[in-house]
């Protein structure tokens, strides 16, 4: 029984684990992003065009790859 409970807890620990770094992937993500798009737009004088496209490129794939990464560990189960 208390080695279930452990284990258990162990299982939601490692799932709090994985949902934090996949946050600070999707904001860190995002930040370089912004910074790599501000930069190019700065070099050939275009707007937020660049900028706003790799955020949104980001944001996308990096909540795509969690779905993803969800969808498998839902499967395991």
């Amino acid at each position: 029984m208390l080695l279930t409970q452990r284990k258990d807890q162990n299982t939601n620990y490692m799932q709090l684990f994985l949902l934090t770094a996949w946050g600070l992937a999707i904001v860190v993500m995002s930040f370089i992003s912004l910074y790599v798009g501000y930069w190019i737009d700065g070099k050939f004088n275009t707007g937020p065009t660049f900028m706003l496209g790799l955020f949104f490129l980001a944001i996308f794939l990096s909540i795509g790859r969690f779905y993803m990464d969800v969808w498998q560990k839902h499967r395991q189960y």
